[in-house]
């Protein structure tokens, strides 16, 4: 007599490589193609332009001036005056007052900002 049950067949294990593969992928993808920048710090509608065939300025530091007269940097803050450094990119919002506009530019100049580059876009009429 034979007391030893019988041994069922061993049914394939399916392998999860092929799973792991396709959700590195997709993390690889995602990555990839994502926004990895923070947010401005002030919803800015620019004035619009005719002409823009000048030389795409070179963005070194960036301000936001926002329609009610703030200006902020990125972050959200004030940007601090005494380090901007010689070059800076201003985005101003086009319903911003000219009278904000000048007070910038004007305590940017005092602030020793030798080039502000005014970033617009380019709009009809």
């Amino acid at each position: 007599m034979d007391f030893v049950p019988p041994s069922r067949p061993r049914t394939p294990r399916e392998s999860v490589v092929p799973m792991i593969n396709v959700v590195f992928l997709l993390l690889i993808f995602f990555l990839m193609s994502a926004q990895i920048a923070p947010p401005d710090p002030a919803d800015v509608t620019p004035p619009s332009v005719v002409f823009s065939d000048g030389p795409v300025p070179a963005e070194g530091r960036v301000l936001w001036l926002a329609a009610d007269g703030r200006l902020l940097e990125e972050g959200g803050g004030a940007p601090d005056m005494a380090v901007l450094g010689p070059q800076v990119s201003l985005r101003a919002d086009g319903a911003a007052p000219a009278a904000d506009l000048a007070r910038v530019l004007r305590a940017l100049a005092v602030a020793g900002v030798r080039d502000v580059t005014l970033v617009a876009r380019q709009g009809g009429g």
